[in-house]
């Protein structure tokens, strides 16, 4: 079956991008953009040191809006265009509540190293929450 949805969760990291990439070339159908900005609060730090503040939540959807624009314009090379939209919790369960709500049933997503366990060192730990929680398939583009 065809997909009708896909989902590109973007977080500016290289193979992020690569994703948004593949998802052209690979589907024709509806695409959606996904950044998840992290709320970041004093508890999250050592000591909790890192003031909560106004600036730092502008900063970060002032980075989403740059990634949209890039992503649009990534788009718009190939001749296609994509939708875009930026949400604020935990990237993992961000983007598996967004899979739910909006009818995707497709994720490409990028992966990236991390230090836990061997699956997580190879997928990352988002994309391994991702691949091992989603009710739809997902590429993990490496």
């Amino acid at each position: 079956m065809a997909a009708s949805h896909v989902l590109v969760p973007l977080d500016g990291s290289p193979l992020a991008d690569e994703a948004l990439v593949r998802a052209l070339e690979l589907f024709d159908c509806r695409i959606t953009m996904l950044n998840v900005v992290t709320p970041l609060d004093s508890s999250m730090s050592e000591s909790g040191v890192i003031d909560t503040d106004t600036s730092r939540r502008e900063t970060a959807h002032e980075r989403a809006d740059e990634l949209i624009a890039r992503a649009k314009r990534r788009a718009a090379d190939e001749d296609r265009s994509i939708e875009a939209t930026v949400e604020t919790g935990t990237p993992a369960e961000t983007i598996l509540a967004y899979v739910d709500d909006h009818d995707v049933d497709h994720v490409v997503m990028g992966s990236h190293g991390g230090p836990q366990t061997l699956a997580s060192r190879l997928l990352g730990t988002v994309a391994t929450t991702v691949v091992s929680e989603a009710p739809v398939t997902v590429t993990v583009v490496r």
